[in-house]
């Protein structure tokens, strides 16, 4: 089977694990479909997550979710009575008829690409959602629950239980939070299991201390919320420089208790030894941990009762050969070996706190001692290699067959030969674009339609909701912006590569283009896409890049009055198989494989024309024969074998 990932939000720069966890198994071979429901909310990225072989699919626009609920509801494939059951025992603040649209979506994701099993990581949103993509789909799911999501963010043990006793099975990051969700759901304790988060190793190369010989650097890493502890962190700061040991904090991350912080810091007068360094990338997250002299995290319950329980940061520092100061709170004590890899205090208690900074600051040769200890540790128990195993071993012990290794693919995965490349959906200047999908879908070629930017201001006609469902959306601004983060080298070879042209298209355009191609080009070649048909001049700038990205023959349709320049277009059309163009003379100078497209409108008249049929489905501007012979150019250009398409077109 294929096991499909579903994410409330992905990715999320604190969680490591799951990133970890997706390359491990994709490493071993093993076919991953991922899904968010929602983007992230920064655009800041670690690197490696580029080394993911599979996109992430984002939930459409909510207009489009609606229409897949009303189409539903039609079908009468709309899971009424759960939702109605769950909007009665859980409340408004369930949200439950978001979820259960969010789940068709996702159902039917993974139903076409194979999907056999889900896996979901926190028993909140994603894994209510799980609930109601098992109920549309049949889908089988099952759910790592952490510790605050089905503590406090879930805010139902009654649906965590329902949420247990529907997965196949439960995996819970420590012993502690395993016994927690056994005491909550004691009729679904037999299939919760304790499965660590393990560390790719390779990314932590083991090193021996920091130069002695300069002031020693405490380093803590974790949101700036209540439960990470560390005001604490900065008390015991206080008891050091009055106890006058030298040392440095720096403090990463960033949250909502900043400028709290950030102002406790100075009013201690403490600015000159206590940083906050903001939110950084992983690879500088892993520089400052093994540039330290050692780790601290001052863990505690904040006043909603939340709080960490298996921080990874932790198992990073230990990686690192650092010792390591927190506190005997939840799964901690299941990493940290009092007195052999580190020192454990009570939460709050922030002279002990103080107390084992200052025993490890003095002290190298006991810094030296723990540090290789929890170096050991994680070989020897937290190797992402080997906390897998257990997860592969459950899903695979509840699946019909192994997990799928690539590059097999299942007969449920269809191929689109050609990607119809829509810069921004609707689209008043492409009338008959809905139209002119319908004809192809009616002709059988295999096409998948993708909207780089979706219109929110612009009405859906009837046709639109009708052709809608069947697009992929690009995920929003952030996460166009994180993937051109993530990937330096290729973004500036791609600006190089717009600067050796003497005719160049403007740069807005130039970089907005290229953010969509960088996220396209994963999604492209998921769908197996040989030809990409750029529906506009905007569209092509991007396709272009696409071709030198992937190899993919273009061709396009040009729009009587782009804004680009015309010697640009001539040139980009150089590049193209064929297309269509409305400019008679234009078509009349370059080769056959360029048509005269009837489907575009100078005049106010002809415009009106396609208004009209974009309205009532009955073609006044061209007919059968012009979509026939389109039909056999886009065949021809993707170089598909599917002889069906052809078999029945009228």
């Amino acid at each position: 089977m294929r096991l499909g990932y579903l994410y409330s939000r992905y990715p999320v720069i604190s969680q490591t694990f799951c990133d970890a966890e997706m390359l491990a198994l994709e490493r071993r071979g093993i076919e991953l479909v991922i899904g968010s429901v929602y983007p992230p909310l920064t655009s800041l990225r670690h690197e490696y997550i580029a080394r993911l072989g599979a996109p992430i699919h984002y939930a459409p626009p909510q207009e489009i979710l609606k229409i897949l609920e009303r189409n539903a509801k039609t079908a009468r494939k709309w899971p009424r009575d759960l939702v109605e059951q769950h909007d009665g025992k859980y409340g408004p603040g369930a949200k439950t008829q978001l979820r259960a649209r969010n789940a068709l979506y996702f159902a039917d994701l993974f139903a076409r690409t194979g999907v056999d099993c889900v896996h979901v990581h926190f028993a909140n949103r994603a894994a209510h959602t799980a609930l109601f993509l098992k109920e549309i789909s049949g889908i089988p799911f099952s759910v790592t629950a952490h510790g605050q999501d089905f503590m406090k963010d879930l805010g139902s043990d009654d649906l965590l239980r329902e949420i247990c006793a529907a997965a196949e099975f439960v995996a819970a990051e420590t012993d502690y939070s395993r016994d927690l969700l056994r005491q909550r759901c004691p009729a679904s304790a037999a299939k919760i299991h304790r499965v660590y988060n393990g560390i790719d190793l390779e990314r932590f190369p083991a090193r021996g201390s920091p130069n002695g010989s300069r002031i020693p650097r405490i380093v803590s890493v974790g949101r700036l919320v209540a439960f990470k502890g560390f005001e604490d962190l900065i008390d015991a700061c206080v008891e050091l420089a009055r106890w006058r040991v030298d040392f440095v904090c720096e403090i990463i991350g960033d949250g909502p208790l900043r400028e709290t912080l950030q102002s406790k810091i100075k009013q201690l007068d403490l600015s000159s030894r206590v940083n906050l360094l903001g939110s950084l990338s992983q690879s500088a997250v892993l520089e400052k941990l093994q540039t330290a002299d050692l780790f601290a995290l001052a863990s505690t319950t904040d006043a909603q009762g939340a709080t960490d329980v298996f921080p990874t940061v932790i198992l990073e520092a230990m990686a690192s050969a650092r010792p390591v100061v927190s506190t005997r709170l939840a799964g901690i004590p299941e990493l940290v070996v009092h007195g052999e890899t580190g020192t454990l205090v009570s939460p709050g208690d922030t002279a002990a706190l103080a107390q084992a900074l200052e025993q490890l600051l003095r002290d190298s040769d006991l810094r030296l001692r723990y540090g290789r200890a929890g170096r050991a540790q994680v070989e020897q128990h937290f190797r992402i290699e080997q906390t897998i195993t257990p997860l592969v071993q459950m899903l695979e012990k509840r699946g019909s067959s192994s997990l799928r290794h690539a590059p097999h693919r299942d007969a449920a995965t269809k191929d689109h030969g050609v990607a119809y490349l829509i810069d921004r959906w609707p689209d008043p200047e492409l009338p008959l674009l809905e139209r002119e999908l319908e004809e192809m879908k009616r002709r059988n070629v295999p096409i998948v339609p993708f909207v780089s930017e979706f219109n929110p201001a612009a009405r859906l006609n009837r046709q639109m909701q009708q052709i809608g469902p069947s697009f992929e959306f690009l995920p929003d601004a952030m996460v166009l912006e994180a993937e051109w983060r993530a990937n330096p080298a290729l973004a500036q070879q791609l600006e190089e590569d717009r600067a050796q042209h003497t005719s160049r298209v403007p740069g807005a355009i130039f970089l907005r283009q290229a953010r969509f191609a960088l996220v396209l080009r994963k999604l492209l070649q998921e769908q197996n896409v040989s030809h990409i048909h750029a529906t506009s001049s905007h569209a092509l700038v991007c396709a272009l890049i696409l071709k030198n990205l992937l190899g993919v023959t273009v061709s396009a349709t040009i729009e009587p009055r782009s804004n680009l320049a015309r010697e640009w277009i001539r040139q980009a059309l150089s590049e193209c198989t064929g297309g269509r163009l409305g400019n008679r003379k234009l078509v009349e100078q370059l080769d056959g494989s360029f048509l005269l497209d009837k489907t575009t409108f100078r005049s106010g008249p002809r415009k009106t024309l396609g208004l009209i049929t974009q309205k009532t489905g009955i073609d006044l501007t061209t007919g059968s024969p012009f979509w026939q012979q389109w039909t056999e150019s886009l065949l021809r250009w993707s170089s598909t074998d599917r002889k069906s398409t052809i078999e029945n077109r009228k």
